[in-house]
């Protein structure tokens, strides 16, 4: 379990450091320019924590068929649908859209100079922040299912 929360706290460290990284991109003036920032952040964060909590698409070929089952039973049961899977462009647009509003405000304030863009890169840390974050709870979760998995009694 202490390595578990280890990585849990490595993953939310990438997460501040992403989410550091889009704010900086949300705050410049350039139209499209932050979410094109964010689908790369993404692609490259979200591996990242798979393969941490050891999760990540290549490393489940060495789970056996029980776990890879509960696995593919939690991402589709919850919507962990970036857990143990490739990432690709369409799967994070995908996340993406779940922060839609926030994107639009985020354009809308690209128009208004120094307190608009301020406000921007604090809007885009806190989407980048939440969805990085809710990727790291989802592997948490479902490690802590593998490890009650292992250690429960055989009947």
């Amino acid at each position: 379990m202490q390595q578990l929360h280890q990585a849990r706290d490595d993953a939310y460290a990438m997460v501040r450091t992403r989410a550091s990284i889009s704010a900086g991109t949300s705050a410049v003036p350039a139209l499209g320019l932050d979410i094109a920032a964010d689908v790369a952040i993404l692609l490259q964060l979200i591996p990242a924590v798979n393969e941490r909590f050891g999760l990540s698409h290549k490393q489940l070929e060495g789970y056996g068929p029980e776990v890879r089952d509960m696995i593919a039973a939690s991402r589709s049961n919850t919507g962990m649908s970036m857990v143990g899977v490739e990432v690709t462009k369409t799967l994070v647009t995908y996340a993406l859209k779940k922060i839609a509003g926030r994107a639009v405000v985020k354009q809308v304030l690209k128009f208004v100079p120094f307190l608009g863009w301020a406000a921007n890169a604090a809007i885009g840390f806190r989407a980048m922040k939440y969805l990085g974050n809710a990727h790291v709870d989802d592997c948490y979760a479902i490690v802590e299912k593998i490890l009650d998995m292992e250690t429960a009694p055989i009947s």
